[in-house]
């Protein structure tokens, strides 16, 4: 089978971001995940579903076919391994890979990505705690939630954080809010909207717009397997 472009990748893994569980993903919502015109995503997504990668209904939305889930699983693989490549081997900040294998991503081959995979020492997580599927698309679940959903006094484990901010993670950073961090809620005003946390001993407050994109596992709670 013919390697596809690198545009229809991009759909494909938006379309994966988007919507996880398979669910149908409006074609505004799409356009504007992309930054792209609506007319332009008309017009990719149905050759994407001549190619049967998506099933597409003009106005309705799109979602991902079984073999298009596949070939956005893969994408994911590459991405999280090129970040994790990037920060373990080269030394680049995890608050700015995120671009860079963006691009990279499109212009490896299989047996390169293997390599940087080997050399990466088959990380299961990338830089920013996200599960990195395994070559037959499996990938390890857990149960997160949102840390600003935390009530006064629970604990919790920072599992991923979301990579699309640089300026954001950079301040995640210094507050040690990473992947792996023991946190506590301290305090919680959600009609004022300030959050005062406990993050490796040090207080840290914020609002809610600071916490979005952090997910965290509460103590004692367990993982589920492949």
């Amino acid at each position: 089978m013919a390697r596809l472009s690198g545009s229809r990748q991009d759909y494909l893994k938006a379309l994966y971001a988007l919507a996880p569980q398979g669910e149908v993903v409006p074609t505004s919502r799409l356009a504007a995940h992309l930054s792209v015109s609506a007319p332009s995503v008309t017009n990719m997504l149905r050759r994407l579903a001549e190619e049967k990668l998506v099933l597409h209904k003009p106005r309705g939305g799109a979602r991902l076919t079984a073999r298009g889930r596949r070939e956005a699983i893969l994408m994911v693989r590459r991405h999280r391994i090129l970040e994790t490549f990037l920060v373990r081997v080269l030394g680049l900040d995890w608050a700015e890979v995120h671009a860079d294998a963006e691009v990279l991503e499109h212009h490896i081959s299989d047996r390169v990505l293997e390599a940087i995979d080997r050399v990466a020492g088959r990380p299961d997580f990338d830089p920013h705690g996200h599960p990195i599927p395994d070559p037959r698309g499996r990938m390890q679940r857990r149960t997160l939630l949102p840390l600003a959903s935390l009530e006064r006094g629970a604990r919790a484990v920072v599992r991923e954080i979301r990579d699309a901010d640089g300026p954001r993670m950079a301040r995640w950073r210094s507050a040690g809010l990473v992947p792996g961090a023991s946190v506590r809620m301290r305090e919680v005003q959600r009609l004022d909207d300030v959050f005062e946390l406990e993050v490796a001993g040090e207080r840290f407050v914020t609002g809610s717009e600071g916490l979005d994109g952090v997910l965290v596992e509460r103590r004692g709670g367990a993982g589920h397997g492949r």
